[in-house]
C-alpha cells in the first residue's frame, strides 16, 4: 500500500458521489487505502455550522493514519480539507470546487504552506465563481486547472482523475 487518501465530499452530496467515489476507485488501483466520511449529519446544520464539525472529523482521521494522508475534497469538503491542514499534518491537497468562504462562518479559507496542492475549479461554476479561486490561488501561489464546466464538474472527469493520478504518482 502506498498511503492512506480521505475523501471529503460535498454538501448536498454523500460519500458516494460521483467524483469522490471516480477518484477513490483510481487510488484504490493504484494501491492506496482510501477512506470517506459521511457529513450529511453536520450538514444538516447549514453550511456555516457544518464547517467545525467536519474539520474536528477529519482531524480525528488523520490522527488515525500512520502516516500524514492526501486529502481531497469537493466543494464544502475542499474547504474543511483546506482548513484541516491547518492543524494537522496532510502529504497532499487535491481541491475541487473549491469556495473561498463560507457565508456567516468566521474562518476563512486557508493551508498550511508547503503542503503540495493542486486547485480544480470550472470555468462556469455557478455557486463558487471561478474569481475568488483565482485570487486564492495567486495569493497562495497555488497550481490551479480551470477547465470549462459547472461546479459538479462532472464533464470534466477523465482529466479530473487523470491529474490525481499524476498527483499521486508524484507522492509515490
Amino acid at each position: 500500500m502506498r498511503g492512506q487518501i480521505i475523501l471529503s465530499h460535498g454538501s448536498d452530496s454523500g460519500p458516494g458521489a460521483t467524483k469522490i467515489s471516480a477518484l477513490a476507485d483510481r487510488a484504490e488501483a493504484l494501491g492506496w487505502r482510501t477512506e470517506r466520511p459521511d457529513f450529511r449529519a453536520d450538514d444538516a446544520a447549514g453550511h456555516a455550522g457544518a464547517v467545525a464539525p467536519r474539520v474536528a472529523r477529519l482531524r480525528t482521521a488523520i490522527a488515525a493514519c500512520a502516516a500524514p494522508p492526501v486529502l481531497v475534497g469537493s466543494s464544502m469538503g475542499a474547504f474543511a480539507s483546506a482548513l484541516a491542514s491547518l492543524e494537522a499534518p496532510v502529504a497532499a491537497l487535491f481541491l475541487l470546487a473549491t469556495p473561498p468562504a463560507i457565508p456567516a462562518c468566521p474562518q476563512a479559507l486557508g493551508l498550511r504552506a508547503g503542503v503540495p496542492t493542486l486547485l480544480v475549479h470550472g470555468w462556469r461554476d455557478e455557486l463558487c465563481p471561478v474569481a475568488g479561486v483565482q485570487v486564492f490561488a495567486a495569493r497562495h501561489r497555488l497550481p490551479l486547472l480551470l477547465l470549462d464546466d459547472d461546479h459538479r464538474l462532472l464533464a470534466s472527469m477523465e482529466m479530473i482523475v487523470a491529474q490525481f493520478e499524476v498527483l499521486l504518482g508524484a507522492l509515490a
